[in-house]
């Protein structure tokens, strides 16, 4: 691994493109310094998976993956905040509809393509599904979505001419992909599965397989890999946040692999990530725990109405904004009543109003929500 070779420049006349090498081979590593990072990251994954035995996972993977949509769309430039991710359509200003679609979308992708794991394996035809899902009536639509891309693109630049990185010719994606694959699913490559998905990252990346989305796929193709392998049970861990927050680095870091053949140096980037964001994953579950059980002192002193509240309450798990229609709908009672509850749940600190309206007036689960926010 530390004398890894990335591949080479090709003059393709006015431009060079990157031709990366193939990565299905065996590999060796004696780094002691990515070894610990390994042993690290793997048990702090082992914490977090942990909640997916003792937590009923499901009702909060919602608002994880919402998380993850936001941020791995910011680092592509759009404008929705986390909090919005969980509005309807038309509660969103107009301007700002295109970025909300293409969150909900990566919600959709991420959501189906886990769904999918059941009956197939990591591969082409998942990622090329789910990457159809992602560009469905959004920007980028028209750039063949699910389909390999059949012409050149590059990172960076107003032209090709002054691009920052040209990935390698589109004659050569099918063959570089299937080579991907069968690294993803050789079980006779004992290098360990979180280093696999950091060069698989990588690889990806750099390939660039796609016309437009090849980010928010590479980003998402993570958890879906670790899901599969069954490192995850659940998907709970997500690096976006940590990309975005470190975003110069994280893109020095892969070109340097590119330009110096350092891999070894992403590898430490990569892992750096997953620590901290297990251990952030962690941290939150402890969170949702104790306010769990606040709540639950909380609402048992509203007396007749501590049922319906409970209701309301776990609907928030999953989507932490809500209104009187919905509280409505969940509890069966009137739109007085309906008030009234909600009336209670503000005056507890549970609900907080944030339309600033005198009509359709939209709450949230503020404490839910700062948990993910911190």
């Amino acid at each position: 691994m530390d004398s890894f070779y990335s591949g080479q420049y090709v003059n393709q006349g006015s431009y060079q493109s990157f031709q990366p090498t193939e990565i299905n081979k065996k590999w060796l590593f004696n780094n002691m310094e990515l070894l610990n990072l390994l042993s690290k990251a793997d048990r702090f994954l082992g914490r977090l998976d942990m909640y997916s035995t003792y937590v009923d996972i499901d009702h909060y993977i919602r608002v994880h993956v919402a998380k993850e949509a936001t941020q791995s769309s910011k680092i592509e430039g759009t404008q929705t905040n986390f909090q919005e991710a969980f509005l309807n359509k038309e509660e969103i200003s107009k301007e700002k509809r295109d970025d909300w679609e293409e969150v909900q979308n990566y919600i959709d992708a991420m959501n189906q393509a886990v769904q999918q794991l059941h009956t197939l394996p990591f591969s082409s035809r998942l990622i090329k599904q789910t990457h159809k899902i992602l560009l469905k009536g959004v920007r980028g639509k028209h750039k063949a979505p699910g389909e390999y891309r059949s012409s050149q693109n590059w990172i960076g630049g107003a032209s090709i001419n002054d691009a920052v990185f040209i990935p390698p010719v589109q004659h050569s994606i099918a063959d570089l992909m299937s080579d991907l694959e069968k690294f993803a699913n050789n079980e006779l490559n004992s290098l360990p599965d979180l280093l696999k998905i950091g060069i698989i990252h990588y690889q990806f990346e750099t390939i660039h397989p796609f016309l437009d989305g090849n980010g928010r796929v590479g980003r998402l193709l993570i958890t879906l890999y670790l899901v599969d392998k069954g490192i995850l049970k659940a998907p709970i861990l997500y690096l976006s946040d940590f990309f975005e927050r470190n975003r110069q680095l994280y893109y020095d870091n892969l070109m340097r692999v590119r330009t110096h053949h350092n891999l070894v140096q992403w590898l430490k980037f990569f892992l750096t990530g997953v620590i901290e964001i297990a251990k952030k994953g962690v941290e939150t579950f402890d969170g949702i725990l104790q306010l769990k059980a606040s709540l639950e002192g909380k609402v048992n002193t509203l007396g007749s109405r501590a049922g319906d509240a409970q209701k309301i309450i776990n609907y928030l798990y999953q989507r932490p904004i809500i209104d009187a229609t919905k509280v409505i709908q969940l509890t069966g009672k009137s739109k007085a009543t309906a008030y009234k509850i909600i009336d209670e749940l503000e005056k507890m600190k549970i609900l907080e109003e944030i339309s600033g309206s005198k009509r359709n007036k939209l709450y949230r689960f503020e404490d839910y929500i700062n948990l993910f926010n911190s």
